[in-house]
């Protein structure tokens, strides 16, 4: 028997702490290590229940561990990635992989100079995988989603587009293979002090347009997709998990009770875990199709800042 890969999150907010249950509970791995620089009595909050330990200093918990996840703010993404691949150290970033492509770039080659595996948590593909989405054999004319979340003092340092519509920006890169060409949006600054709320549309190079909503400020959680295919239409609501097809095409009805949708965040850490191994030829989401997606969730941002 091999011996179980143990894991290490770098971050003990809210998702460190998610991501170091996942590692507990996934076969054939264990919770070895939870990092926070600044705060050690969260991170050992965390890890010393699950069986882990503790750590606040970067090389000794890279020592304590063979795969981590980066579970930190965005905007220090980056500076964990490279260190732990720096060590040798498969890795798991949430989104967003980085918050530029210079940085998206490094991560990228020094995983690639090292053949290490990298996966990114865009865990919304775990649904549509589930539901059947990627086998429609059609290429959609028009995306029309709503991600809108109350309003968290999480994920502060980067923008609604960085936070939220980047799991719509990537649903929509893998569902087309058609290229972004033009990018229009519109924003407002709120409470953060950075764009709270954006709207942008994308027009691809094929004729497909996608139009993205996104708030942090509301009263009430509403996420929500329009795919317009040349044979009908699906209309998803995420917070139901109910959804309408017309396209002819069929979809599992019953995707919201697959053991991958009850829990997409296992299935996505335990995905990385069988590219890691080896059983698996790659994980649920690369590096490369992350910085895709921030690609466009970049562009977005610069289309807000043109119509300041």
């Amino acid at each position: 028997m091999a011996e179980p890969l143990r894991g290490g999150v770098i971050g003990a907010g809210v998702f460190g702490g998610h991501h170091a249950r996942k590692y507990a509970g996934a076969p054939g791995a264990v919770l070895s290590a939870v990092l926070d620089t600044h705060h050690p009595d969260r991170a050992a909050a965390i890890a010393v229940p699950l069986g882990g330990r503790a750590f606040y200093k970067l090389d000794e918990f890279l020592e304590a561990v063979d795969v981590v996840t980066i579970a930190s703010p965005a905007s220090v993404h980056a500076e964990g990635a490279l260190a732990a691949l720096a060590a040798g150290k498969p890795i798991y970033v949430e989104k967003p992989l980085a918050v530029s492509l210079a940085d998206a770039d490094k991560i990228i080659a020094e995983a690639a100079k090292r053949k290490l595996v990298i996966a990114c948590g865009h865990q919304e593909r775990v649904v549509f995988q589930a539901m059947g989405l990627f086998d429609i054999p059609e290429q959609p004319l028009r995306l029309e989603s709503v991600r809108h979340g109350m309003p968290s003092e999480r994920s502060l340092d980067v923008s609604v587009v960085l936070d939220l519509m980047i799991h719509d920006l990537d649903l929509a890169l893998s569902l087309s293979a058609a290229q972004p060409m033009a990018v229009e949006g519109a924003g407002k600054v709120d409470f953060s002090g950075g764009w709270d709320r954006a709207r942008a549309e994308v027009s691809f190079d094929d004729g497909f347009t996608a139009l993205f909503d996104s708030s942090r400020m509301e009263l009430a959680r509403k996420r929500t997709m329009k795919l317009v295919y040349p044979s009908g239409e699906v209309e998803i609501d995420f917070v139901t998990r109910a959804f309408r097809n017309t396209t002819g095409y069929p979809l599992n009805p019953d995707y919201a009770d697959t053991p991958a949708v009850k829990d997409t965040l296992a299935t996505s850490v335990e995905g990385f875990l069988a590219a890691v191994r080896g059983q698996a030829p790659r994980p649920i989401v690369t590096a490369e199709e992350a910085a895709r997606a921030l690609d466009l969730a970049l562009a977005v941002e610069q289309a807000l800042e043109d119509a300041r």
